[in-house]
Protein backbone atom coordinates (compact mmCIF):
# COMPACT_ATOMS: atom_id res chain seq x y z
CA UNK A 1 0.00 0.00 0.00
CA UNK A 2 0.83 3.29 -1.12
CA UNK A 3 2.06 6.26 1.24
CA UNK A 4 -1.39 8.45 -0.17
CA UNK A 5 -3.37 4.90 0.26
CA UNK A 6 -2.57 5.18 3.64
CA UNK A 7 -2.92 8.75 4.35
CA UNK A 8 -6.20 8.26 2.53
CA UNK A 9 -7.40 4.69 4.73
CA UNK A 10 -6.83 6.47 8.24
CA UNK A 11 -8.32 9.60 7.61
CA UNK A 12 -10.70 11.76 9.99
CA UNK A 13 -11.62 14.93 8.50
CA UNK A 14 -11.61 17.78 10.50
CA UNK A 15 -13.88 20.63 7.68
CA UNK A 16 -17.04 20.02 6.62
CA UNK A 17 -15.58 19.93 2.98
CA UNK A 18 -13.55 16.82 3.85
CA UNK A 19 -16.54 15.10 5.35
CA UNK A 20 -18.73 15.83 2.04
CA UNK A 21 -15.45 14.51 0.06
CA UNK A 22 -15.59 11.14 2.68
CA UNK A 23 -19.23 11.08 2.36
CA UNK A 24 -19.18 11.29 -1.61
CA UNK A 25 -21.56 14.67 -1.37
CA UNK A 26 -18.46 16.03 -3.80
CA UNK A 27 -17.40 14.02 -6.27
CA UNK A 28 -15.36 16.34 -8.34
CA UNK A 29 -12.83 18.78 -7.72
CA UNK A 30 -14.83 21.51 -9.82
CA UNK A 31 -16.95 21.21 -7.38
CA UNK A 32 -14.96 22.74 -4.59
CA UNK A 33 -13.76 25.81 -6.84
CA UNK A 34 -17.09 26.57 -8.40
CA UNK A 35 -18.76 27.08 -4.98
CA UNK A 36 -15.67 28.33 -3.98
CA UNK A 37 -14.88 26.36 -0.66
CA UNK A 38 -11.40 26.05 0.41
CA UNK A 39 -9.10 23.06 0.64
CA UNK A 40 -7.40 22.52 4.36
CA UNK A 41 -6.74 19.09 4.46
CA UNK A 42 -4.28 17.09 1.34
CA UNK A 43 -6.57 14.15 1.59
CA UNK A 44 -9.65 15.89 -0.05
CA UNK A 45 -7.02 16.10 -3.55
CA UNK A 46 -5.77 12.40 -2.64
CA UNK A 47 -9.75 11.53 -3.51
CA UNK A 48 -10.87 13.76 -5.95
CA UNK A 49 -7.30 14.15 -7.85
CA UNK A 50 -6.16 10.28 -7.90
CA UNK A 51 -3.75 10.34 -10.80
CA UNK A 52 -1.71 12.68 -9.34
CA UNK A 53 1.92 13.35 -10.62
CA UNK A 54 4.79 15.07 -8.38
CA UNK A 55 8.26 16.66 -8.83
CA UNK A 56 10.74 17.74 -6.69
CA UNK A 57 11.31 21.55 -8.46
CA UNK A 58 14.30 22.85 -5.86
CA UNK A 59 16.13 21.48 -2.17
CA UNK A 60 17.94 24.08 -0.07
CA UNK A 61 20.10 23.44 2.60
CA UNK A 62 19.45 26.28 5.09
CA UNK A 63 21.37 27.23 8.36
CA UNK A 64 20.41 29.11 10.85
CA UNK A 65 23.13 30.87 13.79
CA UNK A 66 20.92 29.73 17.48
CA UNK A 67 22.14 30.30 20.75
CA UNK A 68 22.86 26.32 20.89
CA UNK A 69 24.86 26.37 18.12
CA UNK A 70 23.93 25.99 13.92
CA UNK A 71 21.43 24.45 12.99
CA UNK A 72 20.49 23.12 9.63
CA UNK A 73 17.35 22.44 7.61
CA UNK A 74 16.35 21.28 4.17
CA UNK A 75 14.01 23.35 2.35
CA UNK A 76 11.97 21.65 -0.51
CA UNK A 77 9.63 22.99 -3.27
CA UNK A 78 7.76 20.56 -4.81
CA UNK A 79 5.22 20.77 -7.85
CA UNK A 80 2.23 18.28 -8.27
CA UNK A 81 0.10 18.02 -11.14
CA UNK A 82 -2.26 16.12 -13.18
CA UNK A 83 -1.26 16.92 -16.75
CA UNK A 84 -5.08 18.05 -17.45
CA UNK A 85 -5.68 21.14 -15.55
CA UNK A 86 -4.81 21.46 -12.14
CA UNK A 87 -1.36 22.00 -10.68
CA UNK A 88 -0.28 23.02 -6.95
CA UNK A 89 3.08 24.72 -5.70
CA UNK A 90 4.47 23.95 -2.27
CA UNK A 91 7.08 24.53 -0.01
CA UNK A 92 7.98 22.38 3.43
CA UNK A 93 11.63 22.81 5.57
CA UNK A 94 12.83 19.72 7.96
CA UNK A 95 16.17 18.55 9.24
CA UNK A 96 15.76 15.29 6.85
CA UNK A 97 15.55 15.86 2.94
CA UNK A 98 12.51 13.12 2.74
CA UNK A 99 10.67 14.56 5.30
CA UNK A 100 10.83 17.98 3.91
CA UNK A 101 9.60 16.53 0.49
CA UNK A 102 6.83 15.23 2.80
CA UNK A 103 5.61 18.49 3.95
CA UNK A 104 6.44 20.36 0.68
CA UNK A 105 4.37 17.82 -1.24
CA UNK A 106 1.16 18.10 1.37
CA UNK A 107 1.56 22.03 0.86
CA UNK A 108 0.99 21.19 -2.82
CA UNK A 109 -1.65 20.12 -2.50
CA UNK A 110 -3.47 22.42 -0.39
CA UNK A 111 -2.58 24.93 -2.89
CA UNK A 112 -3.61 23.17 -5.49
CA UNK A 113 -5.64 25.62 -8.56
CA UNK A 114 -7.35 24.94 -11.72
CA UNK A 115 -5.91 26.67 -14.93
CA UNK A 116 -7.95 27.78 -17.53
CA UNK A 117 -6.15 26.49 -20.82
CA UNK A 118 -6.80 27.16 -24.63
CA UNK A 119 -5.90 28.30 -27.91
CA UNK A 120 -4.85 31.71 -27.66
CA UNK A 121 -1.96 31.47 -30.16
CA UNK A 122 -3.14 33.65 -33.62
CA UNK A 123 -0.76 31.27 -35.71
CA UNK A 124 -2.90 28.27 -34.05
CA UNK A 125 -7.07 28.78 -33.80
CA UNK A 126 -7.69 24.94 -33.73
CA UNK A 127 -9.30 25.49 -30.41
CA UNK A 128 -7.99 22.61 -28.50
CA UNK A 129 -6.93 23.49 -25.37
CA UNK A 130 -3.31 22.79 -25.78
CA UNK A 131 -1.95 26.16 -24.77
CA UNK A 132 -2.86 29.20 -22.70
CA UNK A 133 -5.86 31.38 -23.82
CA UNK A 134 -4.29 34.25 -23.71
CA UNK A 135 -0.93 35.58 -22.44
CA UNK A 136 -0.49 36.06 -18.84
CA UNK A 137 1.97 37.13 -15.93
CA UNK A 138 2.93 36.51 -12.57
CA UNK A 139 5.24 37.49 -9.95
CA UNK A 140 7.19 36.67 -6.98
CA UNK A 141 9.56 38.32 -5.54
CA UNK A 142 11.86 40.42 -7.84
CA UNK A 143 11.23 37.77 -10.77
CA UNK A 144 8.57 38.16 -13.25
CA UNK A 145 7.17 35.55 -15.39
CA UNK A 146 5.27 36.27 -19.02
CA UNK A 147 3.45 32.90 -20.05
CA UNK A 148 2.20 33.21 -24.03
CA UNK A 149 0.44 31.01 -25.95
CA UNK A 150 1.83 29.17 -28.73
CA UNK A 151 0.77 27.26 -32.15
CA UNK A 152 0.11 23.08 -31.70
CA UNK A 153 3.41 21.57 -31.79
CA UNK A 154 5.57 24.12 -30.49
CA UNK A 155 6.31 22.43 -27.31
CA UNK A 156 7.81 24.29 -23.99
CA UNK A 157 10.09 27.29 -24.77
CA UNK A 158 11.14 27.71 -21.19
CA UNK A 159 13.43 26.27 -18.74
CA UNK A 160 13.79 23.18 -16.63
CA UNK A 161 11.72 24.65 -13.45
CA UNK A 162 8.84 26.02 -16.00
CA UNK A 163 8.31 23.16 -18.37
CA UNK A 164 7.80 21.01 -15.26
CA UNK A 165 4.89 23.43 -14.10
CA UNK A 166 3.28 24.11 -17.25
CA UNK A 167 3.48 20.19 -18.15
CA UNK A 168 1.78 19.27 -14.47
CA UNK A 169 -0.56 21.78 -15.19
CA UNK A 170 -1.47 20.34 -18.69
CA UNK A 171 -0.03 23.04 -20.92
CA UNK A 172 2.12 21.85 -23.69
CA UNK A 173 2.64 24.48 -26.17
CA UNK A 174 3.81 28.11 -25.33
CA UNK A 175 6.81 30.50 -24.84
CA UNK A 176 7.58 32.30 -21.38
CA UNK A 177 10.02 35.72 -21.06
CA UNK A 178 11.18 35.89 -17.52
CA UNK A 179 12.63 39.02 -16.26
CA UNK A 180 14.77 39.74 -12.91
CA UNK A 181 16.79 37.47 -10.38
CA UNK A 182 15.40 34.13 -12.57
CA UNK A 183 18.22 31.77 -10.73
CA UNK A 184 16.58 32.09 -7.45
CA UNK A 185 14.96 28.72 -8.38
CA UNK A 186 11.50 29.11 -5.77
CA UNK A 187 11.05 32.27 -6.87
CA UNK A 188 10.88 31.91 -9.99
CA UNK A 189 9.03 28.84 -9.78
CA UNK A 190 6.69 30.62 -7.30
CA UNK A 191 5.93 33.11 -10.45
CA UNK A 192 5.16 30.43 -13.19
CA UNK A 193 2.49 29.38 -10.94
CA UNK A 194 1.24 33.02 -9.71
CA UNK A 195 0.81 33.48 -14.00
CA UNK A 196 -1.19 30.36 -14.36
CA UNK A 197 -3.30 31.58 -11.26
CA UNK A 198 -4.09 34.69 -13.65
CA UNK A 199 -5.42 32.03 -16.06
CA UNK A 200 -8.81 32.61 -14.57
CA UNK A 201 -8.75 36.68 -13.67
CA UNK A 202 -11.90 38.57 -14.62
CA UNK A 203 -10.57 41.17 -16.78
CA UNK A 204 -7.86 40.45 -19.73
CA UNK A 205 -6.08 43.54 -20.45
CA UNK A 206 -6.92 44.25 -24.31
CA UNK A 207 -2.40 44.59 -25.12
CA UNK A 208 -2.36 41.07 -23.83
CA UNK A 209 -5.02 39.04 -26.26
CA UNK A 210 -3.10 36.71 -28.49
Amino acid sequence: MSTIDERIEGWKPRTRVGRMVQEGRISSIDEIFMEGLKIREPEIVDILLPNLKEEVININLVQRQTDAGEKSRFKVVVAVGNEDGYVGLGSGKARQVRMAIEKASLNARLNIIPVRRGCGSWECGCGKPHSLPFRVRGKCGGVEVELIPGPRGLGLVAGEVAKIILRLAGIKDCWTRSYGPTRTVPSFAYAVFDALKNTYRMVIPSDWVG
